[in-house]
């Protein structure tokens, strides 16, 4: 809503960041460990994103985009930025092990977090696999060995230094990295003197699309950037540590790798390089002693373990994360009492681990897992325009994005580019783990009850959608010279037509408005329209008299006239449409039902009115103490508050709002509701109390409302095609004097479902 009022929910964002967390810590009794420093966490980083994307990847980029190939890493760094600024941002407001799956479950739900959850921890464990695999080429450049056994035996070891404890995995982490940074660097520096300018010639030669397609391509190469954030509960001082780990190892890796493409482009024939699996090797080979290339060889193979580590620890602890928070089975949750590591966690990765590496399955699924990691970046940016627009009060990073949300956009933008460079197989992939994601939650979650939590994401859209409610009922409530239309007929009773013009004119006192009074006549068809004054009915003459008197005593003025037709319906919707009129007040008798494709005149009414439709079942205006008013989901129709106001007021009555609420709601939804409630006391002049039912069915919330009530106002809800031949319900029966009202601006389909989802 508009306002502080609805940016005042602490206890409800407490609740949807930690409090489901606190809890299960409680009933677990064990918490991870923070002894991870800043070089544990740059080195787990570093470790994440140098690999495959250097070691294998350059060569077949050049065949894409030839020398601009270095462009290409550089740009695919700058494109995961935004992601590693949104992601050091939450990390610092949530260290909590679960990363990637963590935020996004927070930001956008629990469904989206589960799809998150579970695509995130297979691309990682896929990576993973991947590195033991692509590793090959280089171990086999030097011994002659059994591949498949080795990777196994590696694997293995790094299952045990994961599970021994995330200290040691870290301390191993810094080792490897540091030996493999001091190869890189050997080969950056000994390589720059042999590089040749002249092979940079034809830098432009594959075009724009050529750069874009290898920039999606080795996008993958720095998707290990923010993996560090799923151990951040195990990080010391993580509001400094966090950030600075993730962009200071993003900018190390991205120069590294941009100094590393431009030597290996400027050392070593292009059609050498494209076509080989060890492109660091043909490039060291051209530029470097072989105590240099034997060096480029142990860096690659030591990358390529690093990445595997990493990717074991990172990924490890997703089905942790989940199963605190009841998205996967409780097992999960388990801390070993020894090594203070999740030993289920990182034994169900393992296995996959394993099995991915055994079977050589992971060749074809590595290029699905990059698609899926882009589009888990674009959901962590986002959760973070989620939080931030959500007004979370509980949200407090320590480290906060700059420019925001320009660089979310260029983080979701650019994304979506990439996404459709990936090829038609990757993106069924995606949506094959998507699929398999919503199964399981439905399948697992939602039949076990469900998650008593919703992500800021839905609050930040009810509280856009209640802004917009309020600012329409605003409109409503400020407009000046206001004319309300009271339609009736001959037979209209003299008593109904004076409650029908009373009703009127409190409804357009307040806003410098007047009545017009028609009396609608009906002839039949032969009859000529158009009687002359001298051929009024002793009836009609009684009309002209009553309004003539009814106009001098009101303080509302007050226009009156007869319309003469063929059809009264046809003739009512005309002449509201010719008068301009912005409302229009007609009787609908009390046993008169709902219409169908044969029904009364009314139901066409509502459904073909330029303007809002105030029908009257019954109302006595001398007799209102208490005026009560319903909604049936979603914020009050804007066109009902000033009836609503207009009518407490000039009777000097009490307004009761009752809003239908499901008794499991979120904290989240009754805070916002809260808050809408707060807008709308604002607006009206009559005294208000708010009144919330504990119910899904809006008759329920009805007959409530009615009792004690002397008026009941209801919304009125235009008809589909499906209600014009089926009939419709647009209010319950109530023992009181019943008004519905009818908006001219009602939302379609769409927008109303979301309403009542979202209220």
């Amino acid at each position: 809503m508009r306002g502080v009022s609805l940016a005042q929910s602490v206890e409800r964002d407490a609740v949807l960041l930690s409090a489901s967390r606190s809890e299960s810590r409680r009933t677990m009794g064990k918490e991870l460990e923070r002894d991870l420093g800043l070089p544990s966490v740059i080195a787990i980083s570093i470790g994440a994103m140098v690999g495959s994307g250097i070691f294998i990847l350059p060569g077949l980029a050049m065949k894409m985009a030839g020398p601009a190939v270095v462009l290409a890493y550089l740009v695919a760094g700058i494109l995961v930025l935004p992601a590693a600024l949104s992601k050091s941002e939450m990390a610092t407001a949530m260290p909590e092990a679960g990363g990637t799956y963590l935020y996004i479950e927070r930001g956008m739900g629990p469904l989206l977090g589960t799809i998150a959850g579970v695509g995130t921890w297979f691309s990682l464990t896929f990576k993973g696999a991947l590195a033991l695999v692509g590793g090959a080429p280089y171990l086999v450049y030097l011994f002659d060995l059994p591949v498949r056994p080795v990777a196994l035996a590696v694997g293995v070891v790094l299952i045990g230094v994961n599970i021994f404890g995330a200290k040691q995995s870290g301390r191993l982490q810094v080792g490897i990295v540091i030996v493999m940074l001091a190869a890189m660097l050997w080969f950056i520096v000994g390589g720059t003197g042999g590089v040749d300018s002249a092979r940079f010639g034809d830098f432009y030669s594959s075009g724009f699309g050529g750069i874009v397609g290898a920039t999606g391509f080795v996008f993958v190469s720095y998707a290990g950037v923010t993996k560090v954030a799923s151990v951040a509960e195990e990080i010391e001082n993580p509001d400094r540590n966090i950030p600075l780990g993730i962009l200071g190892s993003l900018v190390l890796t991205t120069a590294i790798y941009v100094a590393i493409v431009a030597v290996m482009v400027g050392v070593a024939p292009a059609d050498q390089l494209s076509d080989s699996s060890v492109p660091m090797i043909i490039a060291a080979d051209a530029t470097l002693s072989t105590v240099g290339v034997l060096a480029v060889i142990v860096a690659a193979l030591l990358a390529l373990i690093s990445t595997a580590n990493a990717g074991i620890l990172s990924s490890s602890r997703y089905p942790l994360a989940m199963s605190r928070d009841g998205l996967a089975p409780p097992t999960f949750e388990s801390i070993h009492d020894r090594f203070g590591t999740p030993v289920p966690a990182i034994t169900l990765t393992g296995v996959v681990f394993l099995a991915l590496v055994a079977t050589n399955a992971v060749s074809g699924i590595a290029k699905l897992a990059s698609a899926f990691q882009i589009l888990v970046f674009i959901l962590i940016n986002l959760a973070v325009v989620a939080f931030r627009e959500g007004d979370v009060a509980a949200y407090e990073p320590s480290f906060e994005t700059p420019l925001y949300p320009f660089p979310q956009g260029v983080g979701v933008v650019g994304g979506l580019v990439l996404l459709t460079q990936m090829g038609w197989q990757p993106m069924v992939g995606a949506v094959l783990i998507t699929v398999a994601s919503m199964v399981w939650y439905y399948a697992y979650v939602y039949r076990r009850g469900g998650v008593d939590r919703e992500g800021a994401a839905t609050d930040a859209l009810r509280r856009s959608v209640g802004r917009s409610a309020v600012e329409k009922t605003q409109s409503q409530v400020e407009t000046d010279e206001y004319e309300v239309l009271v339609a009736t007929t001959e037979q209209t009773p003299p008593a109904t037509e004076t409650n029908l013009i009373d009703l009127a004119a409190d409804v357009a006192r307040d806003r410098n408005g007047r009545v017009r009074v028609a009396q609608f006549d009906e002839v039949p068809d032969q009859t000529p329209l158009g009687r002359s004054a001298e051929t009024l009915t002793p009836q009609d003459q009684s009309f002209e008299q009553r309004l003539e008197d009814r106009s001098t005593d009101s303080d509302v003025p007050i226009l009156f006239g007869e319309v003469v037709s063929h059809d009264t319906k046809h003739a009512i919707v005309n002449y509201a449409g010719e008068t301009g009129a912005d409302a229009l007040v007609i009787e609908r008798p009390a046993d008169q039902f709902p219409s169908s494709v044969l029904g009364d005149r009314t139901g066409w009414v509502e459904d073909h009115a330029p303007c809002d439709v105030i029908e009257v079942v019954a109302f006595a205006n001398d007799a209102i103490e208490t005026v009560s008013v319903v909604t049936d989901g979603g914020p009050y129709d804007p066109a009902k508050i000033p009836v609503v106001d207009g009518v407490a007021t000039a009777a000097d009555a009490e307004i009761r709002f009752f809003y239908p609420v499901e008794p499991d709601a979120p904290a989240t939804r009754r805070d916002t509701i809260d808050d809408y409630f707060a807008e709308l006391e604002t607006m009206v002049d009559a005294p208000v109390k708010t009144t919330i039912v504990e119910t899904s069915d809006r008759q329920e919330a009805i007959d409530v409302a009615a009792v004690d009530a002397d008026l009941l106002v209801v919304s009125g809800t235009r008809r589909s095609v499906r209600d014009r031949l089926f009939g419709h319900r647009d209010h319950g029966a109530a023992d009181c004097d019943t008004v519905v009202v009818y908006g001219a601006d009602q939302p379609g389909p769409v927008r109303r479902a979301l309403e009542e989802r979202l209220f």
